[in-house]
């Protein structure tokens, strides 16, 4: 009999699993798929040679996570950070970068120079407080909480006084193509915290692309636990927690697939907070091989790990509106991902891969490809001329592949503002559920969607407390030690 099971093995909970074994405690991990990794796969899917990520392709996230800086990622995966985080395609073919160097940005953006730096100065000061703050739980209480509040005051500034900090159409766009990762933009206030978080990274260590794929971070996931004897179970899907009968339980999927496994041990009043939860607007998403890279008209976007397609922050917020409501908006925004600029082993040589998708109404199931490249096309013509393969994927391919994609919904839940406070429901510790030694850790809790695995932490430390009566024993758990320089903090 193991002492931990974990359903589901994207990076969160390869994250809960690694913690647990890393306690002398025996796991298993069960994943429905064929393959682990969840939302972090990479395969030869379309040609030999090339490679593709099937879900995360770029890690912003990544190389800050506490989770992360424990488990020596950035030891064993060559993380690639390009000089340009991204980059923003406006009207009539010019383009705004987002460079590491924040003082590089802040000159490129002229008039509004200063207030960018205002802006994003201290955020970058102050970054491993803000990965730290914004990778917890909002309502956990640490004195990480004052960087909170500097990002918090900044995204109502933003949301309700834009004008006093971006007076230029050329920033104004540069941040409403970051802050529309949030996908639907259902409360601007939120989606502006997002974008300040995103871009902080972006001028901080910057939005890293890994060598290989992300297959590269499941692998050295995958590698740790097999060290430990994690068992793995693949092409299985649980259909009850009587199957898994262990003192600890990780449901690292969607709260839908949580009350699914629970059946009846979840009363009816946990059954509607849990059911409660929304999820987004979705993204219809298409892979190629290309004959050479994307032919921007503007030279400076083809340096940049990620290219945002959209038009002028007016245009984003409209099309983004009426994604939400359920209408295809006549200039969907893309997001275009450039490993192979970055990653030359991505393809073979004077070959690139494509990597792009369009943001669409949940349920869509019109032309991705035919979307994708219009929009690429009016900053990069000739571009469907290099294509040589390609496959689209639709928003219910999507949520077939992967659970936690409901509806095609790739951030796992509504980026709302009480979603980013009851994600999925209203606690300080949101991973634990009323079910005794069950507890719930991927995308749909705090501290969100990326790949940083800090679900999966927060989850296991709880339940070591919990579960095991281990409390924080740093001398058999190193990662619940506080970081270097950090002072010890209560949870």
């Amino acid at each position: 009999m193991k002492d931990v099971t974990v359903i589901g093995s994207g990076p969160n909970g390869l994250a809960a699993a690694l913690v647990m074994a890393s306690a002398g405690l025996t796991v298993r991990v069960i994943e429905s798929a064929e393959s682990l990794g969840g939302g972090a796969r990479t395969t030869q899917s379309l040609e030999s040679g090339f490679l593709i990520d099937h879900g995360s392709a770029v890690h912003p996230m990544a190389a800050a996570s506490p989770f992360f800086r424990w488990a020596g990622l950035s030891d064993a995966v060559e993380l690639l950070v390009p000089d340009v985080s991204y980059g923003h395609a406006l009207p009539g073919g010019r383009a705004i970068t987002a460079r590491r160097s924040l003082e590089s940005t802040a000159d490129d953006l002229g008039a509004d120079g200063a207030r960018w730096r205002a802006l994003f100065g201290p955020l970058v000061e102050h970054v491993d407080s803000l990965a730290r703050a914004s990778l917890d739980s909002p309502l956990h209480v640490t004195r990480d909480s004052l960087t909170l509040g500097r990002l918090a005051t900044r995204a109502g500034l933003l949301r309700f006084a834009e004008p006093l900090l971006m007076q230029t159409a050329e920033a104004r766009a540069l941040f409403a193509g970051v802050a529309a990762h949030s996908i639907g933009m259902s409360s601007r206030l939120a989606s502006s915290a997002l974008g300040l978080v995103l871009a902080t990274h972006a001028h901080a260590g910057g939005w890293p692309i890994p060598r290989g794929g992300s297959q590269a971070i499941t692998d050295f996931l995958v590698e740790r636990l097999r060290e430990r004897g994690v068992e793995f179970v693949t092409s299985h899907r649980v259909d009850s927690l009587a199957e898994v009968a262990t003192r600890a339980v990780f449901v690292a999927t969607s709260p839908r697939e949580f009350l699914r496994i629970g059946g009846d041990r979840i009363s009816r009043r946990a059954y509607r907070a849990y059911d409660r939860f929304r999820y987004g607007a979705a993204v219809a998403k298409l892979d190629a091989t290309l004959d050479g890279p994307i032919p921007w008209k503007d030279e400076s976007l083809k340096v940049a790990g990620t290219v945002h397609l959209g038009g002028s922050a007016e245009q984003i917020r409209q099309s983004e509106r009426e994604t939400r409501r359920g209408s295809l908006a006549a200039r969907p925004f893309v997001l275009v991902a450039q490993q192979s600029a970055i990653d030359p082993s991505r393809a073979p040589r004077g070959k690139h891969v494509l990597y792009a998708y369009a943001h669409v109404p949940r349920g869509w199931a019109g032309d991705a490809g035919a979307v994708i490249l219009r929009a690429l096309e009016e900053h990069a013509p000739g571009v469907r001329d290099l294509v040589r393969v390609s496959k689209v994927t639709a928003p219910r391919h999507l949520a077939f592949s992967n659970a936690g994609f409901v509806g095609g919904d790739i951030s796992s839940g509504d980026t709302s503002l009480r979603q980013l406070v009851a994600r999925p429901v209203a606690r300080s510790a949101p991973w634990r559920t009323e079910v005794p030694g069950v507890y719930l850790c991927s995308a749909s809790t705090a501290p969100g969607p990326g790949v940083h695995g800090m679900a999966g932490f927060h989850a296991a430390a709880l339940a070591l407390k919990e579960q095991f009566g281990l409390g924080r024993p740093a001398r058999l758990i190193p990662l619940l030690r506080p970081l270097e320089g950090d002072r010890p903090r209560r949870r």
